[in-house]
């Protein structure tokens, strides 16, 4: 047991020398990566399997340097975040959400990741694909609500994270734009006093996934996340929703490291 601690430690220590070798690689490209229109975001959710328990730890240990390695050398091109959904969600242990320019050089990091020796243990729960876009309804809404928007959010962090999918029905794609940004101004309208406490970034999926919309939260209070879904559901565009999360996931934003140490337990 005090060997594998051992063995532990002195990973831990590798892992952080490694991310500070990389931070000045990867902070340019996250922060247009995360911010700017024409960008594909993946979120995949992948359970272990039963085996995964059963190795050695110091054998999970070395698995997992090479899910640091797999990660490190895909962060020049991609943004990649991940999320712990364990304890939380039945759906899944982790979640990685994958930004990119290039929809195939997320397709190389999942190939590569899947294929290491940590990947033979991941199960997929699931894979959803997305693109960001500038905002289709905003500017029709009224200069006040418009103002409201750039509301920023308080400052801390946001231990949760949410993500929900989302399609339309037919009836809602047959509506003019005029009754559509009617009703989305009536859905933004209802988000406003949640604008400090709950972030949320919309990837559109059409054509690319079998939704419309992927959702992503982030907040540090889930009471406040509970109040929006309902005040959502209050009005009129909620109706068009044939499917709204099925399934939702629900997990805690931690970095790879400390990913990495709750895996190795």
């Amino acid at each position: 047991m005090r060997s594998a601690i051992s063995i532990f430690m002195r990973f831990a220590v590798l892992v952080l020398v490694g991310l500070v070798m990389v931070l000045a690689v990867e902070a340019a490209d996250r922060d247009k990566l995360l911010s700017e229109p024409g960008v594909y975001g993946t979120f995949a959710a992948f359970s272990l399997d039963a085996d995964w328990a059963k190795q050695d730890q110091a054998v999970r240990i070395a698995q997992l340097t090479v899910l640091k390695e797999v990660v490190e050398r895909h962060r020049e091109k991609l943004a990649i975040d991940v999320y712990l959904l364990r304890g939380l969600s039945d759906h899944a242990d982790a979640l990685f959400r994958i930004h990119a320019t290039e929809l195939r050089e997320t397709q190389q990091f999942l190939l590569d990741l899947q294929g290491s020796l940590f990947g033979k243990h991941l199960k997929t729960a699931g894979v959803m694909h997305g693109l960001t876009k500038k905002a289709n309804y905003v500017p029709g809404f009224p200069d006040q609500l418009k103002a409201e928007l750039k509301i920023s959010s308080e400052p801390g962090p946001k231990p949760y994270a949410i993500v929900i999918p989302i399609r339309k029905s037919a009836d809602w794609w047959g509506l003019d734009q005029d009754k559509r940004t009617a009703m989305m101004q009536e859905h933004t309208e209802a988000t406003v006093p949640y604008l400090k406490t709950v972030k949320r970034k919309l990837y559109h999926s059409s054509g690319l996934d079998d939704l419309d919309f992927i959702t992503y939260f982030e907040t540090s209070k889930l009471e406040d996340f509970h109040s929006l879904v309902l005040a959502l559901e209050k009005v009129k565009e909620f109706q068009y929703n044939r499917r709204f999360g099925h399934p939702t996931l629900l997990g805690t934003v931690r970095s790879l490291d400390e990913i990495i140490e709750m895996l190795a337990q």
